[in-house]
């Protein structure tokens, strides 16, 4: 069985990461596989990209060419919107490769064209790491459901028009993708019911598989070990936060929480407190959490990532609107209690007051509330960083995922 995994990269981002680990899965679990990128960073040779410096100039600009139409039209360019109307030489590629399955990632960013996909005559699995495939162009839709019509008077585009670039990109989407053969793969339970509700998916097969990570390297390691290592103090306990952009990005709450830590300054363990954010630098204007923070930057490799979160004592993620956030899921395996809204798909990895702490959406007392009760009573603390590694170890591993979709792959096949 040969698989094709078609993703804007391989290991940039929260999506490209997940399906970097699904294809290295799936070559552990005997299958050949493949991935097709616009941009590779690996230089893993199982992972095909542009080559050449014109080919790699090309698909550089490539992301700011597909948001033109934004730019002309004088729409924001944020939140953040992909319009995929760009050429592409993508059915070629898989002509060479022929695969017996194409499974589409994150494809943003001009990498695939929506009018492409009508074209690749292979059964394809679409794995959805937002919401981008259902919608007039945005990737999440906050409080908008329109999604579930044809879009149209788009709120991101501060629009009130029903004809406007949002419905332009349904419509396109409905036009092309009408009988195609395509299962989606939801990560979390959340997104699979968005996807039910949509009026592009709601007829189409849908699945959950969640996404996996290497317990290998995801896992507990000694708590002053990890802290030693970096840096960071013995005595304090440590609350992490970290996302792509985590400070810049309103989608990663960073604004609500520094309302909530700003409360615990009320705290009896306060004074042992410190912040650690990695994802981002420190801001021009940092705020005040009334306690010391580190601002990390970003961190580019597996293990780095893995250590911090050993050495953290809880990771807090205050997202307002995520699928499956590859953060919690890598914080839990390494034993480190999460505390989170009770939004998307954070109750696929949390379960409320025995491995995190879920907090009432958008209410910053809450999660407040759940960090001062993870860290109130040390034996419970030492249960529930249990229940944490526990859960990621039944429920996340990228062995179990890639056994799913090797599944699921072999079952679309045999009725193609």
């Amino acid at each position: 069985m040969k698989v094709l995994h078609l993703s804007s990269y391989d290991k940039r981002g929260g999506a490209a990461i997940a399906a970097y680990r699904l294809h290295q899965g799936l070559l552990d679990y005997g299958v050949d596989s493949r991935m097709l990128v616009q941009s590779q960073t690996t230089g893993d040779r199982t992972v095909d990209a542009p080559s050449s410096k014109l080919q790699k100039g090309l698909a550089r600009l490539r992301p700011f060419i597909d948001r033109i139409p934004l730019s002309i039209l004088r729409q924001p360019v944020l939140p953040y919107k992909s319009l995929q109307w760009l050429p592409d030489q993508i059915p070629s590629h898989i002509a060479s490769f022929d695969p017996d399955i194409i499974n589409l990632h994150w494809v943003a960013d001009g990498f695939l064209r929506i009018e492409t996909l009508a074209q690749l005559n292979k059964p394809i699995v679409w794995t959805l790491h937002d919401m981008w495939a259902f919608t007039g162009g945005c990737h999440y839709s906050g409080e908008c459901d329109r999604y579930t019509q044809s879009c149209g008077s788009c709120p991101q585009l501060n629009s009130s028009s029903n004809w406007d670039l949002s419905r332009w990109v349904w419509q396109r989407k409905a036009k092309a993708w009408k009988n195609q053969n395509i299962t989606i793969v939801a990560p979390s339970h959340w997104m699979a019911d968005c996807a039910k509700k949509s009026s592009l998916f709601k007829n189409y097969r849908i699945e959950v598989i969640p996404n996996g990570i290497d317990t290998k390297v995801y896992k507990p390691i000694d708590k002053q070990l990890a802290k030693n290592i970096l840096g960071l103090p013995q005595d304090k306990y440590i609350i992490l936060f970290g996302a792509i952009a985590a400070t810049s990005d309103p989608r990663k709450g960073f604004n609500l929480l520094m309302p909530a830590l700003q409360k615990l300054k009320y705290s009896q363990k306060q004074d042992l407190m410190e912040l650690v954010v990695f994802g981002s630098s420190q801001p021009n204007n940092p705020p005040d959490f009334s306690f010391k923070v580190h601002y990390l930057g970003r961190l580019y490799d597996d293990i780095s990532v893995a250590l911090l979160y050993a050495a953290a004592d809880i990771f807090v993620a205050p997202s307002i609107q995520d699928n499956l956030p590859n953060t919690v899921m890598e914080a839990l395996a390494c034993g480190t209690p999460c505390v989170a809204f009770n939004i998307g798909g954070m109750s696929d990895m949390i379960e409320h007051k025995q491995n995190g702490y879920l907090a009432q959406a958008f209410v910053d007392e809450d999660l407040a509330a759940g960090i001062q009760w993870i860290l109130a009573d040390q034996e419970r603390y030492c249960k529930i960083a249990q229940e944490a590694s526990n859960k990621a170890a039944q429920c996340f591993t990228i062995e179990i995922k890639a056994q799913k979709y090797s599944q699921l792959f072999k079952s679309i096949l045999n009725n193609w």
